[in-house]
């Protein structure tokens, strides 16, 4: 059976990254009689500069992409929409607040090697969105990464110690030159880029496609 490699570009602050990756193993899902996955993450910052603290959402997007407030609500209505029918859940309530996630990819960099790369991804994603926690927080960055298996000692000196700083500012370096400034981005088989949080039928014809390229 042919096997697509496939590199996600990602932030686990990014709604439209998880709202991508779920459609995404929708459309696995329906080739899996036809096509393996291999899947491998990749570290991109919607907030590189963004304080410790965070900031709030709502007015970080009316500052950040000039939306109204009413523009804000309607975008986030919108999204727990759609999660709600790929069953996840965006809690989009006043008062949430966005945040840096250099920590989070360092982790998640450490992860791949570790084989828990996409469960860690997961697991942020709900932190941040589902739960509402700061998923570059030591402690949630520990607790998440128990959940799925990780050694939470481990993680704890990753984060404590600035590990993997390089790699991850190298790799980010890498697909911003390559031309990707905005994500969900998919890279197949390091030839093909597929952008955005596509629907599983775009997926899905792009990948038996590209499978009868090679």
């Amino acid at each position: 059976m042919r096997t697509l490699k496939l590199d996600i570009v990602s932030d686990v602050v990014c709604p439209w990254c998880v709202i991508g990756f779920k459609r995404l193993q929708l459309a696995m899902r329906e080739l899996a009689g036809e096509l393996r996955f291999e899947l491998d993450w990749h570290p991109f910052e919607l907030n590189p500069h963004m304080p410790p603290e965070g900031e709030d959402a709502a007015e970080h997007l009316i500052r950040k992409y000039g939306m109204s407030a009413e523009q804000v609500q309607q975008n986030g209505e919108h999204i727990a929409a759609i999660g709600r029918q790929l069953g996840f859940t965006f809690r989009m309530a006043p008062g949430r607040r966005i945040y840096n996630t250099f920590a989070a990819h360092r982790v998640l960099y450490w992860a791949r090697a570790q084989g828990r790369q996409t469960e860690l991804s997961l697991a942020l994603f709900r932190a941040y969105f589902s739960d509402g926690l700061n998923p570059s927080d030591p402690a949630v960055l520990r607790r998440e990464a128990e959940a799925v298996g990780l050694d939470g000692e481990e993680v704890s000196a990753i984060v404590a110690e600035d590990r993997y700083a390089q790699e991850v500012r190298a790799e980010e370096e890498r697909y911003t030159s390559a031309g990707i400034h905005a994500v969900p981005a998919y890279i197949v088989d390091s030839q093909y880029l597929i952008s955005g949080a596509q629907e599983p039928a775009t997926f899905v014809k792009a990948f038996r496609h590209i499978a009868e390229l090679r």
